[in-house]
């Protein structure tokens, strides 16, 4: 069965409150200072089963203008409204602004109220009623039922259930999302259940024993139980009143405004892009950078309207902008948002959440602008790219796209999977689901490309760079996970060459100059003649009168052409000598099983200071292996 949730709204002192206890038996005002003044102040809550056994929720909200955002905090997700207006009085000033707010948190169903029907007579009920009418053309409400009723003699009582049982019928079911999300409207302490809080379920489904999370606090706890309409029950879904309780919570650790989730599911943020309508009702125009107070789900929280694109914004038009506020929302594409001035406070404007969690934007950058214009109207597809597109190197989770897009799990993963195999996407780090845009992926290729090419033209002598280097003069956003897949796909595409930690251009290739070309034969003639009694590099550098840093760019490229061999620190021998004792050290081997470190500086005839180096290096090639004082085959 569907769950709906039917709200109020109206004048103070229309009847709201008469009327829902007319409706269900439940008078809403529990506060006793609601009883004593005759009037709501807080939130009322009350639910009633329709004659086809549709069960209803039911949200009574004040109506005077000093609790006009107690009123924004109830409307949120109702999915009906009663617009009650008094037929002594009609249209008064919190009729009109509640049937602002009803248009701009975007409801859609609703039905008209005449109470007091009994304090009027017929002549003047019509004129009230065409009056009514009037008001209501080219609202939501429009071609709605306009009921007259008497709370207090229960004429017309029946025939408004069953408008509402009709307008009901009509009602389509919540559209389907993973996403728990629960914005609390009251907290309080119940002596054996702890702290208890209420609000409507608006997506996804908690069960008791489920871990939670409260934003924006970021403060953890686990349901120990729920009500829904008075009756415990072991989960709850989308549309629903809802009651938990949690484990170990303490009442002054959560506050209305804030919003129940699952740990980790929402990102709160300072900063959110909306799409902004401002109303006709406005004197005069709204200013860039003016003090406001921002509405959504039952949270209000002050901050600053940036306009993007203009000074100024004129009442009746629409516009991307951004907000900037005092303190952090916990948000998703698409809710619905009220704006109220700061002094005086009055409704301005509102509309719907872009981009949940944006960078902060320059104003006046018309890419920026028609691009966060653009998110409305984007298909699910289209959004994925756009924020993939905009996040560049850092690439984008799926965790951020959730609320980005606000569409069901399953629909999210097809969409990705698809951008994935059109290559639009590339997945970046498995763990995490994090994904980057191909052309951010192209333009980090191309800057690697570019430091790779000056360097090979600074140091032509030098094989390649460094990884860890290359990394290094990357923008700092780049992860070591996004790094490996780009060396990965720059090897695989011919790109780059990888030899152990160096990378270097495909095209690069070490050439020498003349003077490095006569640097290049001392150095081989002089390690070829010495066998293995060679000179230390710095010594051989000081007696040829050659310049160290210039000559070992030459050695080092002589190791890697695999014609010197270092054996350690400054310890180089040319490859015919090391060859050359490895042959006879493997044949030794082959024929006595071992040797001592005193035979083998017999075999080489060196001085020890050059026998421990070269037969730790046979150690270190696998060549050889160390057991106690004496040296074996390794593979024998």
């Amino acid at each position: 069965m569907k769950q709906i949730i039917l709200g109020t709204a109206g004048h103070i002192d229309h009847g709201k409150t008469s009327l829902i206890k007319a409706l269900t038996g439940i008078n809403t005002d529990r506060l006793k200072e609601e009883q004593l003044r005759g009037i709501t102040i807080e939130l009322g809550f009350a639910s009633m089963d329709l004659p086809s056994g549709q069960h209803i929720g039911i949200v009574d909200v004040p109506g005077h203008e000093k609790f006009v955002k107690t009123m924004v905090a109830g409307a949120t997700g109702i999915d009906m409204v009663v617009m009650v207006i008094a037929a002594d009085e009609g249209i008064m000033p919190q009729t009109r602004e509640h049937m602002e707010i009803c248009t701009l948190l975007n409801i859609q169903h609703g039905l008209i109220v005449l109470t007091k029907r009994d304090m009027v007579d017929e002549e003047w009920l019509e004129l009230v009623t065409e009056d009514v009418r009037s008001f209501a053309t080219g609202s939501f409400l429009e071609d709605c039922p306009i009921l007259p009723v008497s709370s207090t003699t229960g004429q017309g009582i029946p025939e408004l259930i069953q408008a509402i049982e009709a307008l009901s019928a009509s009602i389509p079911e919540r559209s389907s999302t993973n996403l728990f999300r629960l914005p609390v409207d009251r907290v309080f302490t119940m002596k054996g259940f702890g702290t208890v809080i209420t609000g409507t379920l608006i997506s996804g489904m908690i069960r008791v024993g489920d871990p939670v999370m409260i934003y924006p606090s970021g403060v953890t706890s686990k349901v120990r139980g729920i009500q829904v309409h008075n009756a415990s029950v072991e989960h709850a879904v989308s549309g629903m009143r809802t009651a938990i309780n949690f484990q170990g919570l303490e009442k002054a650790s959560i506050n209305r405004g804030d919003v129940l989730s699952s740990p980790n599911a929402l990102t709160s943020s300072f900063m959110v892009d909306v799409g902004l309508h401002l109303l006709k009702s406005n004197k005069k125009p709204v200013k860039n950078r003016t003090r406001i107070r921002f509405h959504t789900g039952t949270s209000e929280v002050l901050g600053n309207l940036i306009l993007l694109d203009s000074e100024e914004l004129s009442p009746g038009s629409s516009i991307a902008a951004q907000l900037r506020l005092d303190a952090p929302v916990a948000v998703v594409k698409d809710d619905r948002f009220v704006i109220r001035s700061y002094s005086p406070v009055r409704t301005i404007g509102g509309g719907g959440i872009l981009n949940p969690i944006p960078q902060k934007h320059k104003r006046f950058k018309p890419e920026v602008f028609s691009g966060i214009q653009k998110l409305g109207d984007l298909s699910s597809e289209e959004v994925i790219t756009y924020h993939a597109e905009d996040a560049g190197y850092q690439g984008i989770s799926f965790s951020d796209l959730r609320i980005m897009t606000n569409i069901s799990d399953k629909k999210l993963d097809g969409s990705i999977q698809r951008l994935l195999s059109d290559k639009v996407l590339l997945m970046i780090d498995r763990e995490q689901r994090t994904f980057i845009h191909r052309t951010c992926f192209e333009q980090l290729t191309s800057e690697a490309c570019g430091l790779l090419n000056a360097f090979n033209k600074f140091n032509p002598l030098k094989p390649g760079m460094p990884k860890e280097e290359l990394k290094s003069r990357l923008p700092p956003q780049i992860s070591s996970k996004l790094f490996t897949l780009m060396i990965q796909q720059m090897v695989k595409s011919g790109q780059v060459v990888q030899e152990e930690n160096m990378v270097r251009l495909s095209t690069h290739t070490v050439s020498l100059g003349q003077d490095q070309t006569d640097v290049r034969k001392k150095i081989l003639d002089a390690y070829q003649q010495n066998g293995l009694t060679p000179p230390y590099f710095k010594e051989f550098c000081k007696t040829q009168n050659l310049d160290e840093t210039k000559s070992k760019e030459v050695l080092h490229v002589l190791v890697d052409e695999g014609l010197i061999v270092r054996i350690k620190d400054d310890l180089y021998f040319h490859q015919e000598a090391i060859h050359m004792i490895k042959k006879r050290l493997v044949e030794f081997l082959n024929v006595n099983g071992e040797i001592t470190t005193p035979q083998f500086k017999d075999m080489t005839g060196a001085s020890r200071k050059f026998v421990i180096p070269i037969i730790e290096y046979f150690d270190a090639r696998n060549v050889t292996i160390r057991v106690g004082d004496i040296r074996k085959l390794r593979n024998g």
